[in-house]
């Protein structure tokens, strides 16, 4: 467990780029486990999190031209990871979704650092709970904004 009083004004930007760099290292290996590239792993943890999300959506959020996206969705289609459902609210779309064998073929060290970061919440007090996921909203926004900024600039 991380030692919570020891140099506390530790360089947190420092921190965050080392959790981000191990991540992304964990990540190339679920990839590879799972048979799928960067894009489609990328693909997939968006639709975990979001639930379902439009064709356009997802190209968004990936920085994806529409026929690169439609690609992707076809891919993750065929390989029985997606399925494609009628948009709820307009006929014009259709959703992307997780299908049941995409949670079931989750390789097995993928529990592990889900509950290992389930302990680490668990153990810390409300108080810092707080502060900590207010730090990761901003910096996710920041992390947005600068996507954003980035992706209308080229």
């Amino acid at each position: 467990m991380v030692n919570m009083t020891a140099a506390p004004r530790r360089d947190l930007a420092a921190t965050l780029q080392e959790f981000g760099l191990e991540r992304d290292r964990m990540r190339a290996a679920l990839a590879r486990r799972a048979g799928v590239s960067h894009t489609d792993l990328d693909a997939l943890e968006h639709l975990e999190a979001a639930g379902s999300l439009t064709q356009r959506e997802l190209g968004d959020r990936l920085s994806l031209t529409s026929g690169a996206v439609t690609m992707l969705a076809d891919r993750l289609e065929a390989a029985g990871l997606v399925r494609r459902r009628p948009h709820p609210a307009d006929r014009r779309y259709v959703v992307l979704e997780l299908s049941a064998e995409a949670m079931q073929r989750a390789p097995a060290g993928l529990d592990a650092y889900h509950l290992a970061i389930a302990d680490l919440v668990a153990g810390l007090p409300a108080e810092r709970a707080e502060i900590i996921g207010s730090f990761l909203e901003a910096a996710a926004e920041a992390a947005a904004r600068a996507a954003g900024a980035m992706a209308t600039e080229s």
